[in-house]
C-alpha cells in the first residue's frame, strides 16, 4: 500500500508539471473536432465526443467524417491523441521509477 501511495504522489507531482502541455493538446483536439463537426453538420457535443473518442481510443465509428479533408484532420486528431497517451505513459513510468529509487535509497 505504501508504494502505491508514494507512486500516486509522485505521479500527481509530475502531472502538475506537464499539465499545460496536456491542456494545449486538449485544446488542439477540441478545436479540430469542432471544425470537423461544423463541416459535417454535427452538434457541438457530437463534435467533441468524436474528437476525444478518436484521440483517446481507436474510435467507435458511430460518427465519422465523410469529406476527404475531414478524414485527414481526423487522422491528425488521432496522432495528437497518440502523443498525449505517450506522454502520459512516459510520466507514469518516470513516477514509478522515482518511487522505486526513493524506496531503494530509504531501505
Amino acid at each position: 500500500m505504501g508504494f502505491t501511495l508514494e507512486f500516486l504522489w509522485n505521479l500527481g507531482a509530475m502531472l502538475r508539471h506537464v499539465f499545460p502541455l496536456f491542456l494545449g493538446l486538449g485544446a488542439i483536439i477540441a478545436a479540430l473536432s469542432v471544425w470537423i463537426g461544423r463541416k459535417e453538420g454535427w452538434s457541438m457535443a457530437d463534435s467533441l465526443y468524436f474528437g476525444f473518442i478518436t484521440a483517446l481510443t481507436v474510435g467507435y465509428g458511430d460518427l465519422r467524417p465523410t469529406c476527404r479533408r475531414n478524414k485527414f484532420i481526423a487522422i491528425v486528431i488521432a496522432l495528437f491523441g497518440l502523443i498525449t497517451s505517450g506522454i502520459l505513459v512516459a510520466v507514469a513510468v518516470e513516477a514509478a521509477s522515482a518511487t522505486f529509487q526513493e524506496r531503494a535509497v530509504g531501505a
